[in-house]
């Protein structure tokens, strides 16, 4: 990093702390110093210090304006720091201690080691358990490879490339052990030795470890395994989960922590049991003893709504890749491989860490229903409603996830401290307060924001691909503000059906091309590398927009992450949603979609059932089950085409002085219902009041071996 004036000296900090990234001064200060380079450095406040010239930082430290912004956000952090916490002021006499583990967390655009909804949630689950004071450390992976970078070729298939990260260049800190030296542990992967060493990430009050064996200790295939997330075969898959499980409690022993409480976000960490297993086994104490203390603080959130949807391993390589431990704990290898054996032949991690959990939940009310049914064949003496899964809703962070301008608004008619006060469902009311003009004239502020960056992102990809100049105009040109604009963006697996609304080519031409009441629809996501139907469907939605008649009515945006998803989040109309019922186990787009105003179209799955009333939104189709796919497809392409024809768009076409005031209504009625409950802090006190504190609390064992 270059070297600061002394008088801006903190700015170090700034670039240390991911709490930085999600307050509002922190790119008001990068933008002032160099927006461009902000811009190429994707808002990495660590990358973009190391690479700024220092004339930049000369200036700045002269600069008044600067000066006030920087102590304003020194003052902001150093508050954060010192407030009495909804912890400390509701649990004064606790003294607890969670590992969450997760092998994939999605906390800022420059850190791109998350796929999916499974990491964003990891993510907004840290920042919010940070804000509440909630003492809980994270454990994952610091993959080098992160996740894969997209780009859309001019056949319109989906590339995949795998940018380096440089530890330099990003927000973490490598832990010291006593003598100075890096902190590195062994894990036994076969029946060799994997070195890994351990970083820090500090996220606001919360610490995050990140194990990495791309270390010269380790051989060349051995520094890959946390080289790519979700990359590899079966063999890096499953050393990547010894690592994470096994090396993640190896990890913080060495760090000195002592956990009261265990965490299993999805089964790719259960490894953690066993290692847990091996270390009370060690004591002396009888198996059914060990057995009982590791499941009574143990806490396992399951995020699958299919069975196929699990790890599961050949017994053989379980049995290869973990022979050192097995050989420490009082079992044979056929009683080991019982531990996680399923209906089928192998080992499921799923299995694992819901026999050896006190605690078992799923992501929404109705995704708890379903885990019952998938999980029944292990619990033959119970009925479904019986069985010992509950539910938390997922939510999302608000801070994260509010854009700056809907925040103003907040701010003015909610109160500036209504971040403080999200849970609570009677500030909500207050939404109703706000204008309509002016609500509408901040989401039209949204929108051009909006439309300006998918104008840029499709400009860049077709220019790349060197299409000609009048069909980029053609494209360019239907991008317009005044056109009802539907948004839909996430992982493309096959069950969540993009190209459901693509089905009958006809009916959407005469709906994307009405010439009173035009429509856009724009699409974002990836596919996983493998996963070729994914990409197909890519591959499908980018034939559509060459099509004459679609060019610039559809258009897909290049590379989908954190940062892209804020514009589309806030400046679309509509958030579509359009999973296969009941595969969706929560989700938690429409979420961030409906505390900027948008309003969500969705399948009624996931949390969808749990927050519409009728008036906040819109629902496809009903709560019913069909005799195949192709029904069930037909059926929902019918039911979305009804909505948006018949209802939606000529909701928002019927405009009074400008305003389309019916639409108005639904987005109030939208804000007012759904982010004072589907946010983040909501969840984590549900999680910690449900499942963290009674784990602790229950019988820990004694220095005589009893409970």
């Amino acid at each position: 990093m270059m070297n600061i004036p002394q008088r801006i000296g903190q700015m170090k900090e700034i670039a240390s702390d991911l709490w930085f990234t999600w307050q509002r001064e922190t790119e008001k200060l990068c933008a002032m110093l160099d927006r461009q380079l902000w811009t190429e450095t994707n808002h990495n406040p660590t990358k973009f210090m190391r690479r700024l010239y220092p004339q930049r930082w000369e200036k700045a430290a002269l600069n008044p304006e600067f000066l006030n912004l920087y102590h304003r956000l020194l003052e902001k952090y150093a508050q954060y720091q010192k407030e009495k916490t909804w912890y400390q002021q509701n649990y004064p006499e606790s003294n607890l201690l969670i590992a969450y583990f997760s092998a994939e967390l999605g906390l800022h655009e420059s850190l791109p080691v998350y796929g999916g909804g499974l990491g964003i949630l990891a993510g907004d689950h840290l920042k919010s358990c940070g804000d509440l004071g909630i003492p809980l450390v994270g454990v994952s992976i610091l993959y080098k490879n992160s996740y894969f970078k997209q780009k859309i070729n001019r056949d319109g298939w989906q590339e995949a490339a795998y940018p380096m990260l440089k530890p330099e260049e990003i927000p973490v800190t490598p832990c010291l052990g006593l003598d100075g030296t890096y902190l590195i542990i062994p894990v036994e992967i076969g029946e060799k030795t994997v070195y890994t060493k351990i970083w820090l990430q500090k996220i606001g009050r919360i610490k995050l470890y990140l194990l990495d064996t791309d270390i010269p200790s380790n051989n060349p295939e051995e520094r890959k395994i946390t080289g790519q997330l979700y990359g590899g075969d079966e063999k890096t898959r499953i050393a990547q989960e010894i690592v994470l499980g096994i090396g993640g409690v190896k990890a913080l022993r060495a760090l000195g922590l002592k956990p009261s409480v265990w965490h299993i976000n999805e089964g790719h960490a259960a490894f953690l049991v066993i290692e847990r297993l091996r270390e009370l086994t060690n004591q002396s104490l009888s198996w059914s003893r060990v057995v009982q203390e590791i499941k009574s603080r143990t806490v396992f959130t399951t995020h699958t709504p299919v069975p196929a949807g699990h790890d599961i391993f050949p017994p053989e390589l379980v049995l290869d890749y973990l022979s050192q431990i097995i050989r420490q704990l009082p079992l044979t290898p056929e009683e080991f491989l019982a531990l996680g054996r399923g209906e089928g032949h192998g080992f499921n991690m799923t299995k694992l860490a819901f026999s050896h959990s006190a605690y078992v939940n799923g992501v929404s009310r109705l995704h708890a229903r379903v885990s019952k049914k998938i999980f029944s064949p292990m619990y033959p003496h119970l009925t479904e409603e019986k069985i010992p899964i509950s539910s938390v809703t997922n939510g999302v962070h608000l801070a994260t996830w509010t854009a700056p301008e809907i925040n103003d608004l907040f701010c003015k008619y909610l109160g500036e401290d209504w971040i403080k006060r999200q849970t609570d469902p009677r500030l909500w009311k207050k939404i109703h307060l706000i204008p309509d003009r002016e609500l509408w004239e901040t989401h039209q502020v949204l929108k051009k924001k909006m439309i300006n960056f998918v104008r840029a992102n499709v400009y860049r990809y077709l220019k790349r691909n060197l299409e000609p100049a009048f069909l980029i105009r053609e494209i360019l040109k239907k991008l317009k503000p005044e056109v009802f604009t539907i948004g839909f963006a996430r992982r493309f697996a096959t069950y969540k059906r993009a190209d459901l609304i693509l089905k009958d080519w006809e009916r959407l031409d005469k709906l994307l091309n009405h010439p009173e009441r035009p429509v856009n629809i724009i699409f974002a996501g990836k596919a996983h590398p493998a996963d070729r139907p994914g990409q197909e469907i890519i591959k499908r939605i980018s034939d559509l927009a060459k099509e004459e008649r679609f060019r610039g009515r559809v258009v897909f945006v290049e590379d989908y992450d954190i940062h892209v998803a804020r514009y589309l989040l806030s400046g679309t109309d509509l958030w579509l949603n359009t999973p296969r019922r009941p595969l969706e186990a929560s989700g938690t787009s429409g979420q961030k979609a409906a505390v900027n105003g948008v309003l969500n179209c969705s399948i009624p799955d996931g949390w969808w059932p749990e927050a519409t009333n009728g008036k906040n939104g819109f629902t496809i189709g009903k709560e019913e089950e069909f005799p195949n796919e192709s029904i069930h497809d037909e059926k929902n392409h019918q039911s979305l085409f009804h909505l948006l024809e018949e209802k939606i768009v000529p909701c928002y076409y019927h405009q009074t002085n400008g305003l389309p005031k019916k639409w108005i209504s639904h987005m109030k009625e939208s804000l007012a219902t759904i982010p004072w409950y589907f946010n983040s802090e909501r969840m984590v006190q549900e999680y910690f009041e449900k499942f963290y504190l009674p784990a602790g609390n229950r019988a820990h064992i004694n220095k005589d071996g009893s409970f």
